[in-house]
């Protein structure tokens, strides 16, 4: 395991310490540079106070244990209206919500589209479009997001 992914825990105590949620965390080469991202929720919502506050005291445990030898940037954001299901808990709690679904293979003849979440099984997900129930395998799946109506 990597040493930043060893904090893990650490980091969520300290964002639940001030108030927040850490909804994700992730290390990804994104546009030729190194990104440590987190991802944080309030019941409220948040604002660009809340992540610099968030920023700070993840920026103080970096540097403190420094666990990480390259350079990168570090963000933190919320995971906003169209957010990513990254974990199994993420999608449960979304099940019934409509959503934007990406696959590796085609799924009835598409690798994009849009439905209700019906049910997370062992394997992959249920989803109902157009009154027809898709399963998608979760090694096919390449994201889901909660898809609104703006």
């Amino acid at each position: 395991m990597e040493k930043w992914k060893e904090l893990e825990p650490l980091f969520q105590k300290e964002i639940e310490a001030l108030g927040y949620g850490m909804y994700h965390m992730e290390y990804v080469h994104e546009d030729g540079m190194n990104i440590l991202r987190f991802y944080i929720e309030h019941e409220n919502g948040i604002a660009l106070a809340d992540c610099e506050t968030v920023s700070r005291r993840i920026s103080d445990i970096l540097d403190e244990k420094d666990p990480i030898s390259e350079d990168y940037n570090l963000e933190v954001s919320s995971p906003g209206v169209f957010r990513t299901l990254f974990t199994k808990a993420h999608m449960e709690a979304a099940v019934g919500e409509k959503v934007q679904i990406k696959t590796k293979k085609p799924v009835d003849g598409s690798k994009k589209f849009i439905g209700v979440l019906k049910e997370v099984q062992s394997g992959g997900l249920l989803v109902e479009k157009d009154k027809k129930s898709l399963e998608v395998t979760f090694e096919n799946l390449r994201s889901i997001n909660i898809e609104v109506d703006l």
